[in-house]
């Protein structure tokens, strides 16, 4: 069965050991935002955390660190919590590829409990703090934002659901950032251009399918709702809002309703971004919030991100690979497996069989040239399908005996790059790098290759029973 509303995933992880409550008393700043980073440094079988005594908030409850292990993922998607990372993502791979799946449209919805239309006050309403200390203000950092193209005139078709960073700047009032490369900035390109507001509809503390697909690159074309009917393999269930007419998740906690002002714009940020850095202050869009409605003692999800790794870094791993293999597959079908688990796949590793010399460095620029590569991928680095891309000391043994600089370096300039990459000069363009750490094949003839090291024939089997005992120990303790 499919989670679809949080506090039934709250509840399946807990019965798994996977959720820890946190009852005593603790402050808003530093308390909570310390507690999340601190449960990421515990490895990557880390719990989520659920805060139930929050100082100066009477009865609030804050769910942090929900995506945040591969444990967590795994029961996501009703698998085992200590199935290998390989296996989650070629099991998430079969699930994408069976896209489109089913949505199911209900005519009442778990957040329509309480309803605000006047007087609004976002800070009486949602548990806010700060991050981390140097941020500009209070964030919500893991809202599911929906928005259509408005310059359609039937565009259910082109509803969108994305995750992005939201500053709470006035009562009613937000700061919301539309990185060029993400489909809302698309919508609300196109009502400036007709000179109208962008509805928007931003709803929190979701069910886990859909914040995964929310924060995964999929085609502009594609639904994020039929995308997690597919990775859920049942119906995912929508209700459509009465004020905007925007399909939100059933399970939702909170649902905002607004929009986006049209060729308005304020200063937003600083904020300490997925990239360990702060993004410093821009001129963003403006959201005026007219309605909000909400479950009965709501949990408000938090997602605490910094310095790699932490739960955004999970969030965004494996949705990332996906459809990147996919798409890469459709051009080369000799792709093995793709990591793209390096701060939202600013890094990609990608292992794939040699059809002909400089193959692997034309497998590195169909990268660069995907919908996430073209605003993402800053370095490609090819290696064997007998190297496994999220093993990274194999990938680094590749790279240590493979690359040769001379022959299999290729630096492209001049590309895009989203504006939150310190690196970039300006921001939002840089040089990106192919290094190609395959085996070289005919025509190329550089390096002695000829005689590399294989298992012996039985280890595969030996891993199996060795882990076998290993589990049976623990269990027995």
């Amino acid at each position: 069965m499919a989670f679809h509303d949080l506090r039934s995933f709250l509840q399946a992880l807990e019965q798994q050991q996977q959720l820890l409550n946190i009852d005593e008393p603790v402050m808003p700043e530093p308390d909570i935002s310390a507690a999340a980073c601190a449960a990421t440094k515990l490895g990557d079988k880390s719990p989520a955390l659920l805060f139930n005594n929050i100082f100066g908030y009477h009865d609030a409850r804050i769910a942090m660190n929900v995506h945040g292990s591969w444990p967590n993922l795994a029961i996501a998607m009703g698998m085992p919590k200590n199935t290998p990372l390989k296996q989650q993502f070629l099991e998430f791979v079969r699930r994408y590829q069976n896209y489109p799946g089913e949505v199911e449209y209900r005519e009442t919805a778990l957040w329509q409990e309480v309803v605000i239309e006047q007087d609004i006050n976002l800070f009486d309403i949602l548990p806010l703090f700060r991050l981390n200390h140097g941020d500009g203000g209070f964030y919500i950092d893991k809202a599911s934002v929906v928005s259509r193209d408005p310059s359609v005139e039937d565009n259910a078709a082109t509803q969108n659901v994305g995750i992005y960073r939201i500053e709470v700047k006035g009562r009613n009032r937000l700061g919301l950032q539309p990185v060029p490369a993400h489909d809302i900035a698309i919508h609300l390109q196109r009502a400036e251009e007709l000179g109208v507001d962008l509805p928007v509809a931003i709803t929190i503390g979701n069910d886990p399918m859909i914040g995964t697909v929310g924060a995964m690159p999929i085609l502009y074309d594609q639904s994020e709702y039929a995308m997690a009917g597919a990775l859920n393999e049942e119906p995912y269930p929508v209700v459509r809002t009465a004020l905007t007419g925007l399909d939100v998740p059933w399970g939702s906690e909170y649902v905002l309703e607004g929009r986006i002002i049209s060729r308005y714009r304020e200063a937003e940020g600083p904020f300490g971004e997925f990239t360990g850095h702060y993004s410093g202050g821009r001129r963003m869009p403006v959201v005026e919030i007219t309605k909000v409605s909400h479950r009965r003692n709501p949990v408000y999800e938090h997602l605490y991100l910094g310095m790699p790794w932490t739960e955004i870094d999970y969030m965004m791993g494996i949705n990332t690979c996906a459809p990147l293999y996919v798409q890469l597959k459709e051009a080369y079908p000799e792709i093995e497996a793709v990591n793209a688990l390096y701060t939202h796949g600013l890094i990609v590793i990608v292992s794939t069989k040699t059809r002909f010399g400089g193959f692997a460095k034309g497998v590195g620029m169909r990268v660069l040239t995907t919908p996430h590569g073209l605003g993402y991928a800053k370095m490609v680095i090819v290696v064997d399908e007998t190297i496994d891309p999220f093993n990274l000391p194999q990938v680094m043994w590749a790279i240590s005996t493979k690359f040769n600089p001379e022959f299999d370096l290729v630096t492209v300039p001049g590309l895009s790059i989203l504006p939150l990459d310190p690196a970039s000069e300006p921001a939002g363009m840089t040089t990106k790098v192919i290094i190609d750490a395959t085996t070289p094949k005919a025509p190329e003839t550089h390096g002695h290759f000829s005689q590399e090291l294989r298992d012996p024939v039985t280890t595969e089997q030996w891993v199996e029973k060795l882990q076998a005992m290993i589990d049976a120990g623990n269990a027995s303790r």
